[in-house]
């Protein structure tokens, strides 16, 4: 059985790193430290015929446009897990504009094909300022723009971690209100069930990311559980015929099978003040100031 990369959970490779990576796989391989004890470190292959598949995780994957021409020649599978929203600047302040990431989107499309491009809508955030017609009307417009260039879409409701809140005091100082109770409210259910039609009516999958009432059925009715590490996926892409287990180390709702995350904590750039990843944007300018492309870890110990 071969091993499905993560790249990554916890970071955006493609937009920061993707000169360690591409280093990396040119090595055959990287050292990822463990994130609750960095003086224990896993040497991961990166070499193709160890690899089943990698998945990256990205809100701006441009910066790994040019080298995936490189990646397709070493025999590297691959797909994208590409979130992307139409929201105010203070929920996503480093990002580039809406109309370059779908351009990127797009451009990604065209050289991966639809099926290897996922949206992720991702999360949903309810606020004076992000409420039920501001959703329904961004994912309208977005559906309409990428549906040509993907075949699901993937979408979840804010988490509210304690660095979540603590992220978001700030903006709440600046006019926001944010609805912490959003996933159990029947608005949130009609706004779901509202953006699975708009999906279908585009040919899209539609699929939920770790949400306990997606299993539940009428809730969310058309709203499958998804798995955004898929193990059919990858059979459906490229063939393999694996046994796929659940990963034990994720969430009980999430349907992902095992996976090797290669990325680091602090380490992002983008600075969304909702991200589960990030516990503030100085710590990771810190840490990325430390970054050193050669190395064999992302981070290691810093």
């Amino acid at each position: 059985m071969g091993l499905i990369i993560s790249a990554s959970r916890r970071t955006d490779i493609p937009a920061f790193y993707n000169d360690w990576f591409m280093n990396r796989v040119r090595a055959g391989f990287c050292e990822v430290p463990n994130p609750f004890n960095p003086k224990q470190v896993a040497r991961v292959s990166l070499r193709p015929e160890d690899v089943d598949a990698i998945v990256f995780w990205t809100k701006n994957p441009r910066p790994l446009l040019e080298h995936i021409a490189e990646l397709e020649r070493l025999g590297l599978r691959f797909y994208f897990q590409f979130s992307l929203h139409a929201y105010p600047a203070l929920l996503e302040p480093r990002l580039p504009s809406v109309a370059a990431r779908i351009a990127a989107f797009r451009q990604l499309s065209e050289l991966l094909g639809a099926a290897r491009v996922i949206w992720r809508y991702d999360p949903i955030i309810i606020s004076n300022l992000t409420g039920y017609a501001f959703h329904k009307t961004a994912f309208a417009a977005l559906c309409a723009q990428l549906s040509p260039c993907t075949r699901r879409v993937v979408i979840s409701v804010v988490d509210y971690y304690g660095k979540t809140k603590r992220n978001l005091k700030p903006l709440e100082e600046q006019g926001f209100t944010f609805s912490t109770a959003a996933v159990d409210l029947p608005q949130t259910d009609d706004l779901l069930c509202g953006l699975a039609e708009v999906a279908r009516a585009a040919s899209l999958e539609i699929f939920s990311c770790a949400e306990p009432s997606a299993k539940a059925g009428p809730r969310w009715a058309g709203i499958r559980p998804g798995r955004c590490i898929d193990g059919e996926l990858i059979e459906r892409l490229w063939g393999l015929r694996r046994v796929w287990k659940k990963d034990p180390n994720q969430r009980e709702e999430c349907g992902c099978v095992v996976s090797k995350d290669i990325g680091a904590f602090d380490s992002c750039l983008h600075g969304c003040p909702y991200c589960y990843a990030t516990r503030s944007l100085p710590l990771a300018e810190k840490r990325h100031a430390q970054h050193d492309a050669a190395a064999a870890t992302l981070l290691g110990e810093n």
